[in-house]
């Protein structure tokens, strides 16, 4: 097909997945030179490589010196279950569901746990009114729905004085958007968001709130050996200083520093929170005033900065679904976007990652390339 208004730019890294996301700008396999590899993570060298890892996270989240921050296995659903199974039943909780993976910690807790929960669940695009949330329960919530397109604004809703703790998913939004941690007990993110790392490997933060429950609270259930954060009723200290509960790739550290050291080089958060938010503001530019395409989410100020969701809204379009995904196919075979279609359980669109290792300059590529494959599958419909 030989379209007249094909573009002319093309987008130099046309990596758009939600997860594992682009890796930084400029990568090479030679930056993971000096990765320990075929060497111990109980050696020394691996031990420092961990607590390495462990401290620049603190450094770029600038998360407070007495929250405890861990490598855990089974990425950022290991993380959020580690917490969910260690310090959930010691008072009343409430689950907050605005996408996928929030539905599956509302899973976790009612049919696994089998936890007397509070439910509360949104649409996709929106998230629940959080003003009619009870923190003085346990609160598990996602801050950024990854396959939804919505974020928590900001901790404003939760008390400072609120007796019970908060659980937070932020793993679409640690390194892109400001978390307050006065407000969060427990942060769970996994590496191959926001920075680009490699799967399998999450990272969980504790505040001292969090640890005061593991030490006083045993849960009715059993533990998995990789959950067990305590010992004789004491935190297991070395977890949270490098020494993990299984083996972890050396490789996928390195992986990690390299990106964190980037970061530091950028200016640290207040950098990452700004690429993010240039690459957004970039998609929601384009699609201002369009009468064919919209943002998933209902709300500006609810709207996501990292994962931004598109639906299609002309009413010449048969069907919905398999539209949206020939867009998103068009995309790819002209290697433009890749894994840019919306996610399976969410509505049918497109998903475009505007996370912080994302260009500014190849989000805006891409967009005309969105209106030259939606207006090429309407034509062919």
């Amino acid at each position: 097909m030989t379209d007249p208004t094909i573009p002319a730019a093309r987008p130099v890294n046309p990596r758009f997945s939600s997860g594992p996301c682009a890796k930084i700008p400029h990568y090479s396999l030679d930056m993971l030179s000096d990765a320990p590899l075929g060497r111990s993570h109980r050696a020394a060298v691996g031990k420092a490589k961990l607590a390495e890892a462990i401290e620049l996270t603190r450094e770029v989240l600038a998360v407070p010196a007495d929250y405890r921050i861990g490598i855990v296995p089974g990425s950022d659903t290991g993380a959020v279950e580690m917490a969910m199974w260690s310090l959930l039943g010691a008072r009343p909780v409430e689950m907050l569901a605005w996408e996928s993976f929030g539905e599956g910690w509302v899973t976790d807790a009612v049919k696994q746990l089998k936890l007397d929960a509070v439910v509360r669940k949104a649409d996709y695009g929106r998230i629940v009114d959080l003003a009619e949330v009870d923190f003085d329960k346990d609160v598990v919530f996602t801050w950024n729905g990854t396959t939804s397109g919505v974020r928590v604004p900001s901790g404003d809703a939760i008390p400072a004085d609120r007796a019970g703790l908060t659980i937070c998913d932020a793993t679409s939004a640690a390194f892109a958007m400001d978390l307050p941690w006065d407000k969060l007990d427990v942060v769970t993110f996994s590496w191959q968001k926001v920075l680009g790392g490699e799967g399998a490997h999450g990272v969980l933060i504790l505040s001292p709130r969090a640890v005061e429950r593991l030490e006083s609270y045993t849960p009715a259930w059993p533990l998995p050996k990789i959950f067990r954060m305590t010992k004789g009723g004491k935190l297991i200290e070395g977890i949270f200083k490098g020494e993990t509960i299984n083996t972890p790739s050396m490789l996928a550290v390195e992986d990690y520093l390299v990106a964190l050291k980037w970061a530091q080089s950028l200016g640290g958060l207040p950098a990452l929170i700004a690429r993010a938010d240039a690459n957004a503001g970039a998609v929601r530019d384009f699609i201002a005033g369009k009468d064919w395409i919209a943002d998933l989410a209902e709300d500006a100020a609810t709207a996501s900065t990292t994962s931004v969701c598109l639906k299609f809204t002309d009413p010449a379009i048969k069907d919905g679904a398999a539209f949206a995904k020939a867009v998103a196919k068009r995309l790819e075979k002209e290697g433009v976007a890749l894994d840019a279609g919306a996610y399976r359980d969410a509505p049918a669109g497109l998903r475009i990652w505007c996370g912080s290792t994302v260009e500014t300059s190849d989000v805006a590529a891409l967009m005309p390339w969105i209106e030259w494959a939606y207006r090429a599958e309407l034509a062919a419909q």
